[in-house]
């Protein structure tokens, strides 16, 4: 992937994630950094897999998240920060531990969003911006 300079605005798109289901990019760059699009467990091949326990979800939708970040020129250290949509708080502590094992000493700023629902009745989602790796 070559950066792109000035006013242009770059979209991502890999075979690392899974295709955009809507009317919305997987990410779009702009300035040095990436905005990266709501990202479900939605398995690479496109397959659902909604009925998977909440921390399978969660990692999968962290590894769709890191897959775009990756294709796009950057890395889990360079996520400046992170918004993640869960069903039920109580499963706060299981989401904190998959995305510390993901992310290390990253630690990227943070918002968790309790929310009654996801799209196909998913468990979790997840967004974030990052930077581009100036290398």
């Amino acid at each position: 992937m070559s950066s792109k300079h000035g006013n242009a605005i770059e979209v991502i798109l890999t075979d690392n994630a899974p295709a955009p289901a809507g009317h919305y990019a997987q990410a779009k760059v702009f300035d040095g950094l990436i905005y990266v699009s709501g990202q479900l467990p939605v398995r690479t091949n496109g397959e659902h897999g909604h009925e998977a326990p909440f921390d399978e979800q969660a990692q999968q939708a962290i590894d769709n998240l890191l897959a775009v970040v990756r294709a796009a020129g950057s890395s889990p250290q360079r996520v400046l920060k992170v918004t993640a949509y869960i069903v039920d708080v109580k499963n706060w502590p299981r989401f904190n531990a998959i995305y510390a094992a993901a992310f290390g000493d990253a630690r990227p700023a943070r918002s968790v969003v309790p929310v009654p629902e996801l799209h196909h009745g998913y468990l979790v989602e997840i967004d974030a911006i990052a930077a581009i790796d100036p290398h």
